[in-house]
């Protein structure tokens, strides 16, 4: 059973920071390249970063301007997303997500690469 729980959201200040992290099992991690995913209110996922197996390349989507970090922690199964200069639009619920093939990755993934997918964790960014 594949099973990916995210943690670490919360409400933060517009320019603040949020690291979210999440644990996985069930699966051979390191095979497996991994995402962030976010939905915002009234509005579809939208894919925010991967990272491959390995953990050395990394790929993000515009909207993150360079503001978000991917990394992941084979030893302990986990992948995390560190935020930065947040803003209201941040505003959503974070998922992790598993990439449906092992070994292979696409840098711009679409919602159907992905075949499991935590519960999700909520980031607020408001005053």
């Amino acid at each position: 059973e594949v099973t990916l729980v995210e943690s670490g959201g919360g409400l933060v200040q517009p320019g603040g920071s949020l690291r979210l992290s999440c644990v996985a099992s069930g699966f051979t991690f390191s095979d497996y390249a991994m995402s962030w995913v976010r939905q915002r209110p009234g509005r579809a996922r939208e894919w925010v970063s991967i990272i491959n197996g390995g953990g050395t390349i990394t790929s993000y989507a515009s909207h993150t301007e360079d503001r978000f970090t991917i990394s992941r922690d084979n030893t302990r199964n986990t992948i995390s997303l560190n935020m930065n200069s947040l803003k209201p639009e941040d505003t959503a619920v974070y998922y992790c997500a598993k990439y449906s093939r092992p070994h292979v990755y696409e840098l711009r993934p679409n919602m159907d690469d992905f075949d499991s997918w935590g519960q999700g964790t909520q980031v607020t960014v408001s005053s």
